[in-house]
């Protein structure tokens, strides 16, 4: 074994990335096979299978362990961590956007054999859709099934604090993303991704931008997740759009989608089914979170009421109530 790999074996234990450990021990594993050594190539592949058995063992149990990492030094205040127990069960997506996702999920969790073929799997994703259509959400799901910490850092908390410090900021915060295994969540991406050119830019906006298409060029050693999410794709400097492995869209709910998150919001004071047709016409132009409020606020009443359902009526109120407030206020309560 080189210097190189066991170099690589102790980072990889002392970060405590299993994954990535017994996919060095099979990089070995090769390098005997082709000296000649292929008994000791085989009693390598063998344990590194008993490994990976042991780990599905622990995952099927739910005892898998999510590691704990913290911010340290300047970029305490920048990005907030959180271990997230969501899963993409508990999302209603479109059949489109639910594939792609367990795509990434699956490239995630057998990262180690795409890496036996010379293939990395999916580290870059790009959100895209009006607030409260699931992009944050998403990054706690993703999070959630990999048993991993998320990270989401405010970049527009970045530009107004740090205002001149923001691209060496940045370069923190991708050293952290190349040393610490996790899900990142970059909010409000538009911030620093607009048009170079733009007639508003100025150059420290540039410079950061700059910094952002260095940074998507970079080997990412710990295949961390980076998901960028934005409102306002139609902004976003088309040399970044493309360095992203997917761009995902989120939509609004159609019908069926929009009762299925009411449904399973009302838990246990639900609705009778006779009742959905009051409802469903007020239904339309939501998102998300707009229906999550709107079913909140009728089963705490429900709930301080003593009721053992909700009252169609009430709820029907409720989603009117966030129509008219989103005819008001916009997108802004979308969040």
């Amino acid at each position: 074994m080189s210097t190189k790999h066991l170099l690589a074996l102790l980072n990889s234990h002392i970060d405590g990335d299993e994954e990535q450990f017994l996919s060095i021990a099979l990089q070995v594993a090769a390098q005997e096979a082709r000296h000649g050594r292929t008994e000791d190539a085989i009693k390598l592949k063998q344990l590194v299978q008993r490994a990976r058995e042991r780990q599905r063992g622990r995952s099927v149990s739910g005892q898998t362990a999510i590691p704990l990492a913290r911010p340290r030094g300047e970029l305490q205040g920048l990005v907030e961590v959180a271990y997230p127990k969501v899963t993409l069960a508990s999302m209603v997506l479109s059949e489109d956007v639910h594939l792609r996702l367990s795509r990434v999920v699956r490239q995630q969790q057998e990262r180690a054999r795409l890496r036996d073929y010379g293939q990395t799997p999916t580290t870059h994703m790009l959100l895209v859709g009006l607030p409260g259509t699931g992009k944050t959400m998403t990054a706690s799901a993703l999070a959630g099934e990999l048993h991993l910490p998320l990270f989401t850092v405010r970049l527009e908390s970045l530009f107004s604090r740090f205002f001149g410090e923001t691209a060496g900021k940045l370069r923190l915060l991708f050293d952290q993303i190349a040393q610490t295994r996790g899900v990142y969540l970059l909010d409000e991406f538009d911030a620093i991704g607009a048009r170079r050119g733009d007639p508003n830019d100025v150059g420290e906006i540039r410079r950061v931008l700059n910094s952002v298409l260095a940074f998507m060029e970079e080997p990412n050693s710990t295949d961390s997740l980076v998901l960028a999410a934005t409102n306002h794709v139609e902004i976003l400097d088309e040399a970044l759009a493309r360095r992203f492995d997917e761009v995902i869209e989120y939509n609004l709910p159609d019908q069926e989608a929009a009762r299925a998150i009411l449904d399973r919001r009302l838990g246990k004071l639900r609705l009778a089914p006779r009742a959905w047709s009051m409802v469903e016409p007020a239904l339309g132009g939501l998102s998300q979170g707009e229906l999550v409020r709107a079913a909140d606020a009728v089963v705490k009443d429900a709930i301080l009421e003593g009721a053992s359902k909700v009252s169609a009526d009430a709820l029907v109120s409720s989603l009117y109530n966030r129509q008219t407030l989103k005819g008001k206020f916009g997108r802004q309560l979308g969040r």
